[in-house]
């Protein structure tokens, strides 16, 4: 029996078309499981989605543009998930945003309510529309991309960091709540990732030495490297795992 099969299994992954979550979406395509793309730009999406179809020789990717901040889009997401792959047995909520860098005090409410809007409550959102029908079936897996930010206090990142420990305690109450049925709520909280979102950071020399510095590894990581929890949890081999915060971080957090 190979524990990380997916075959069968449909996965929304958002904030899909890079980073990250494509490299979710890239390895549980792999591992036998069609996948939604999701982000902003229908084009990005769609370049995705081919790829992974093309790698495979089959469709089992499918291309669906959402602004998360939209409630309406993350209705069409669903449906159009449910029409094209029917029901849905994975949700990784992995697109967020962070408009502002820099002390507490200085952030404007616009900037915080986005974090706050699309970091907590779009996943609430998401989660709400796609719970039902696991419910119905008694079997789901949902992952929210936190963060250790929401670990540690931060003098530069404060409200991402506030949004990113509420995803963990989000993960948490819900895991107590769908736990009857059998529907497990997690999340992963990356270090910091050679992503473009966090590019400002790991492009930085003195912020990149600082990083790397404090790590038992001595080096950022690499998206694939985030992938491989994603798919673990929606598998076979993560069903007795519920409200955790899988930490990956090339040990950050511990020296």
């Amino acid at each position: 029996m190979n524990l990380f099969d997916l075959s069968g299994k449909v996965a929304i992954i958002t904030g899909s078309s890079r980073g990250i979550g494509r490299a979710i979406a890239e390895h549980m395509a792999y591992h036998g499981a069609r996948v939604v793309i999701s982000s902003r730009k229908q084009a990005a999406c769609d370049e995705v989605a081919k790829a992974i179809n093309d790698k495979s020789g089959k469709q089992v990717a499918l291309a669906v543009a959402a602004n998360i901040s939209t409630k309406d889009d993350l209705k069409h997401l669903v449906e159009e998930t449910n029409r094209v792959f029917g029901p849905i047995d994975t949700l990784v909520c992995n697109a967020a945003s962070n408009p502002y860098y820099g002390p507490q005090a200085g952030i404007s409410d616009d900037q915080f309510r986005k974090i706050l809007d699309n970091n907590i409550v779009a996943n609430h959102w998401l989660i709400s529309l796609v719970v039902p029908q696991m419910i119905e079936r008694k079997d789901g897996s949902i992952t929210i991309i936190s963060s250790i930010g929401g670990l540690k206090g931060s003098t530069v990142l404060g409200a991402y960091a506030i949004s990113k420990a509420a995803d963990m305690q989000l993960a948490r109450n819900l895991a107590c709540e769908y736990g009857q049925h059998n529907i497990r709520v997690n999340c992963i909280a990356p270090g910091l990732i050679k992503t473009d979102f966090a590019r400002a950071l790991w492009e930085n020399p003195e912020t990149l030495k600082a990083s790397t510095a404090r790590s038992p590894l001595l080096r950022i990581g690499e998206p694939d490297e985030i992938a491989g929890a994603a798919v673990f949890l929606a598998s076979r081999a993560g069903t007795f795992t519920t409200g955790q915060t899988i930490v990956i971080d090339g040990g950050a957090t511990i020296s």
